[in-house]
């Protein structure tokens, strides 16, 4: 829980007061390796902290996934767009390890921003942030070639790769693993 405070600590300093408010308010669960944190058609409902494991986010359209994001320690995970509007997610988050997260409630997380205008700073600017981590990541797959989406990946994200799979690492770059096996040979 601590973990999970000193990351909005990071975006926005709270207060005293607030911390406890938030603190109070926080919970932790474990999942296990291959189980659900989020369904494709479930309503996200928590902001959580990865305090230790690995997830991704991803959606699958024709038999085929597509994967997202990996969220490994110290990062917040949701799917921001149905955790936002109440809507089904069109994306599903499965844990790749066992994994232990810290998470909030949307009703909770609603009340501190009203209560505390430091956690309205927080949640703002962790949405500012996701946006513009979603806008990189597109424009990464329309910009760049499988080449340059793989070493972007190795120079920012290396430390992932003895952890995720190569099925999953294909998807995250939109490229067939034998492509990717290509790519890797020429280092």
């Amino acid at each position: 829980m601590i973990d999970f405070l000193a990351f909005c600590n990071r975006l926005s300093p709270l207060n005293q007061e607030a911390s406890e408010d938030l603190l109070e308010k926080l919970k932790t669960r474990t999942i296990e390796k291959n189980d659900f944190i989020l369904k494709r058609g479930e309503v996200c409902r928590h902001l959580c902290f990865v305090d230790e494991g690995l997830t991704k986010t991803f959606f699958t359209s024709e038999d085929k996934e597509f994967v997202m994001r990996f969220f490994a320690e110290h990062s917040m995970l949701t799917v921001l767009d149905s955790f936002v509007s109440e809507m089904p997610s069109n994306y599903g988050m499965l844990a790749l390890e066992k994994t232990r997260v810290t998470y909030i409630s949307k009703p909770d997380l609603e009340q501190l921003c009203a209560k505390h205008h430091c956690v309205e700073t927080f949640f703002r600017k962790l949405v500012s942030m996701a946006a513009a981590n979603m806008m990189k990541r597109v424009s990464e797959m329309l910009e760049d070639n499988a080449t340059a989406r793989y070493n972007h990946f190795v120079a920012n994200e290396g430390q992932l790769l003895q952890r995720i799979s190569l099925g999953d690492l294909s998807n995250y770059l939109g490229v067939t693993q034998v492509t990717l096996s290509r790519i890797r040979a020429k280092k």
